[in-house]
């Protein structure tokens, strides 16, 4: 997880290296979260002598077999001669076409040899293959639409082509939204970015993607999270899909056009100013309409309200990494990043633990910028020994622990679609995370009121080192608005007042 934290944060490869055995299956849930999130990482496992594979040696495990449906391709090192050529293959295969994991499997035998070996170069080409008629045909579809909406995905960052998207933007005025890890592609102050859609998307975004004639859906894959019922999902739309991948072309959402192939050719091909100044209206009113309240009755603090406060005083390009649960969705909501690479979190997995050694990979990738991980009570105990990564590699990154005690969307769930049946949700017997903190020599602070957040986000963005901000919140808080399992996203429930 430390290896996509890296990758994600500078756009770059992730390596990570662990023993035969039990190391190379403790791989496997970070190399299926990296999959799901299409994030290039190679991992390179060790393996006993090539005689003894087959024979129950020592440690031996089939990591071939365990990876076949968590990476895009795994290769086991037969001989010397061919290291190069498959730690070459290796680093092309994570990054061509859809970016993903790859695993390079290597005997000890194998590892203890020495010869002379040939360096191996390869590049890679990801070019387009869209035709032009195609491209034409969208670009009439764009010129027709009343109401066009650009729905944005991760593939965007991962294409490096937020460039590309800005000036398709900035020329064609388009109203957009975002999915999780679309965040950070589109300006937040933009006037007709509507923010994240789908299951804890914003209202507006929700209605403008039900009410739009052309949805051009770009590194997107219709996500059920973002489309809820899927047959209810952008009803009277007509469907470009942009992506690199052409198995997500028509995989659940039928496409008028089809365009595979690289964002950063594709999207200029489309752009031309637009004739919608209705729509932009429209939307520019569902923006203020459905704009966020932070309203809060009482001293307890209100998570939101603090995550907001903290997205405006920490500096422009930091990093922030999330674990998995309502923390998450209230980051999403309740921050604006101004790159991709700067909000990092388990979207198509949704691994818990994934916070703190994402955050990891982020500081040592990023060193002179802020990293801050926010977690949940529940996860953060997943993977708490990293703490004394944090600590032994001097790691100045910040910790925000919003603790309820609960494992919150769990909790959450039961209470609203199972009739508040509570089950192995309630966390009261969780350790001091101070005195956790301090045993790894990392100091922090715990504040349970409201007017103690503005001096306690000050104190930690100021520390030199890595320090941990506990933060007691409502065992009840719900995260809102809520599209309910199998509903359509014209059905959010929300808040009641």
């Amino acid at each position: 997880m430390a290896a996509i934290g890296y990758a994600r944060s500078t756009g770059k490869t992730g390596v990570c290296i662990a023993t035969s055995g039990p190391g190379a299956t403790n791989l496997i849930t970070g190399l299926a979260d990296a999959l799901l999130d299409s994030v290039p990482v190679v991992a390179i496992t060790g393996q006993v002598s090539a005689p003894f594979i087959g024979t129950d040696a020592f440690q031996e495990v089939d990591v071939l077999g365990l990876s076949l449906a968590c990476t895009k391709h795994s290769f086991l090192v037969q001989s010397l001669a061919e290291l190069p050529r498959i730690m070459a293959e290796a680093f092309e295969v994570a990054n061509a076409g859809r970016p993903g994991p790859v695993l390079v499997d290597i005997p000890k035998d194998i590892q203890l040899a020495s010869g002379e070996l040939e360096p191996w170069f390869t590049t890679v080409a990801n070019e387009a293959t869209f035709p032009q008629a195609d491209v034409e045909q969208a670009r009439q579809m764009l010129e027709q639409a009343k109401k066009p909406m650009l729905y944005v995905g991760g593939g965007v960052g991962m294409a490096q082509a937020v460039p590309a998207l800005r000036k398709f933007i900035a020329v064609t005025q388009m109203p957009v939204t975002c999915t999780l890890k679309g965040l950070g592609t589109v300006e937040a102050d933009y006037p007709y970015y509507l923010g994240m859609l789908g299951m804890h998307g914003t209202k507006a975004a929700n209605f403008a993607v039900q009410e739009c004639d052309l949805l051009i859906a770009v590194g997107a894959r219709f996500d059920d999270r973002v489309t809820g019922k899927l047959n209810t999902f952008a009803p009277n739309a007509s469907v470009i899909h942009m992506d690199i991948d052409p198995a997500e072309m028509n995989k659940l959402r039928q496409a008028h056009v089809a365009l595979q192939g690289d964002l950063n050719s594709l999207l200029p091909a489309l752009q031309q100013p637009l004739k919608i100044d209705a729509w932009r209206q429209s939307c520019a009113e569902l923006r203020a309409e459905h704009a966020w309240r932070y309203d809060h009755p009482g001293e307890t603090i209100y998570a939101p309200l603090l995550l907001k406060q903290l997205s405006e005083r920490k500096p422009a390009d930091s990093v922030v990494t999330t674990d998995v649960g309502q923390h998450q969705m209230w980051s999403a909501q309740h921050m604006t990043y101004t790159r991709p690479e700067n909000f990092i979190t388990s979207s198509g997995l949704g691994t818990m633990g994934f916070g703190l050694p994402a955050a990891v990979g982020a500081q040592v990738a990023r060193p002179n910028d802020t990293v801050i991980c926010i977690s949940g009570d529940g996860s953060f105990m997943m993977n708490v020994q990293e703490l004394g990564t944090v600590k032994r590699k001097q790691l100045p990154l910040k910790i925000v622990l919003l603790d309820n005690q609960r494992l919150g969307m769990v909790r959450q769930w039961q209470q609203l679609f199972f009739q508040e049946r509570y089950s192995e949700t309630t966390l009261t017997d969780n350790p001091d995370f101070l005195m956790l903190a301090s045993a790894f020599g990392i100091p922090g602070q715990h504040i349970t009121r409201k007017d103690q957040v503005e001096a306690a986000l000050d104190t930690m963005l100021a520390s030199e080192g890595p320090y941990l901000l506990h933060v007691s919140i409502d065992e009840l808080e719900n995260v809102w608005p809520l599209v309910p399992p199998g509903a359509s996203n014209s059905e959010m429930l929300e808040k009641l007042s």
